[in-house]
């Protein structure tokens, strides 16, 4: 019997000083990362790799080329001919639009009109639901960069990068006249400068999501006020709340089927070298902070802020549940609610990543999938949707995926941002 003890306690022993952080890392171990898949993460120290500059050169679509799927499934063009499709929205009667938007990247780009955004909504619509749509009208146009758009009742509201603005909505009209109404203004800036909105499933609160204006708040915190967050409202405008905060770019948003859980995904930080700061995504706590600009994924700590830290808030940093890769431009999300595709996807979450560039090797552009049982990941993140990478070595792309939506018939679309086309994809078994 003491021999029998003796070997519990070393056993023990053994399982505490493994699971035990080291003295030299900035983690903490917070009880949530056991029950996500970030617990295996073994996160580099800040500057291991030098901050690295890799800008991608889109070259188009030629020759019949495409992107690539899993067996048991077929892509194709659903739209093309777009001026820089972002976001896509699927109403309840089926019709498809599509926000055109665009910001200008360098002076020069300013300078020489180049990349002006298109500020418009396209809409599609297929009429007899045979997965081809007979109508594309410009839905509204003269908006602000717009991206997220959702239907309340009868309002349309689309998100422009400074206000969200609600238009008087008709299911049977192809287009909208009405100047519309501004309902919120927002913090507006060339830099994470999308607006994504949503609404809950009664359609009394509507979410909007805000990146920051900045990599990690160097121009000062102040400049930060309503940004980096989520903030909620009530459909009329009312009612601001500051429904999470710490999320330094949150574009992506939506409920995870069968719960009243939100989830978004997050573009992290740069500069801290090829594998920092991994982009995630997470389910949305209410109140919640999720460590921008003090900490990342939990309590590590950026350097950068040594002077100016907040070991209060980053005391109480919660960990994503999932991450996507440093750098990876995870943006588009949509959960996956149709019947056509295999058993495996059902209520699991496709997530759009636009690719890198701040690292030395190109990662993302891509459509991957994280399977959800119960409302929770089950198992890490797929490629699902590839073949946008067209020459590494010479840094070009074919194009870079952004929003996903998932179609009345369960089909798949996935807008490609400088593609200038919606893919569909569709399961052939």
């Amino acid at each position: 019997m003491k021999n029998l003890l003796a070997l519990a306690f070393l056993l023990q022993l053994f399982f505490y000083i493994s699971c035990k952080p080291k003295n030299n890392s900035t983690e903490v171990i917070s009880a949530s990362y056991k029950d996500t898949f970030v617990d295996s993460l073994n996160l580099p120290q800040p500057f291991a790799t030098e901050s690295a500059t890799k800008k991608s050169k889109v070259i188009g679509w030629h020759n019949d080329k495409k992107p690539i799927a899993p067996v048991g499934f077929q892509v194709s063009k659903f739209v093309d001919n777009l001026d820089h499709p972002r976001w896509i929205y699927v109403a309840d009667n089926g019709d498809v639009f599509i926000a055109e938007a665009n910001s200008p990247h360098s002076v020069s780009d300013k300078l020489l009109g180049k990349n002006q955004s298109p500020n418009s909504i396209i809409m599609l619509r297929d009429s007899d639901k045979d997965g081809t749509y007979e109508s594309k009208t410009e839905y509204l146009k003269g908006l602000n960069k717009p991206f997220g758009m959702v239907i309340i009742n009868d309002h349309f509201y689309v998100a422009n990068t400074d206000a969200v603005i609600r238009f008087p909505y008709q299911k049977d009209s192809m287009s909208i006249t009405d100047k519309g109404t501004k309902i919120i203004s927002l913090p507006g800036n060339e830099r994470h400068w999308t607006r994504n909105i949503v609404t809950n499933k009664n359609k009394d609160k509507f979410y909007v999501s805000v990146g920051s204006s900045t990599n990690v708040a160097e121009k000062g915190i102040e400049q930060e006020s309503r940004r980096a967050c989520i903030l909620e409202f009530n459909i009329d405008g009312t009612g601001e709340k500051l429904y999470a905060s710490g999320l330094r770019n949150p574009v992506g948003m939506d409920w995870a089927p069968g719960t009243n859980t939100l989830w978004t995904t997050v573009n992290e930080r740069d500069e801290l070298g090829d594998e920092l700061v991994p982009d995630y995504l997470t389910s949305v706590k209410e109140n919640g902070f999720y460590g921008w600009p003090y900490s990342y994924f939990g309590q590590h700590i950026d350097p950068r802020l040594k002077d100016n830290q907040r070991p209060d808030l980053v005391k109480k940093a919660i960990v994503p549940d999932m991450a996507l890769g440093a750098h990876t431009a995870s943006l588009g999300l949509a959960f996956y609610t149709g019947n056509t595709f295999p058993a495996k996807y059902k209520n699991g979450a496709f997530i759009g990543q636009h690719g890198s560039w701040n690292r030395s090797s190109f990662v993302g552009y891509k459509v991957v999938f994280v399977p959800f049982n119960n409302g929770k990941p089950s198992g890490k993140a797929e490629d699902f949707l590839t073949g946008f990478i067209a020459n590494e070595a010479k840094s070009e792309v074919y194009g870079r995926p952004v929003g996903v939506a998932v179609l009345k018939d369960g089909s798949l679309l996935v807008a490609d941002d400088d593609g200038n086309m919606i893919w569909r994809v569709t399961a052939t078994k």
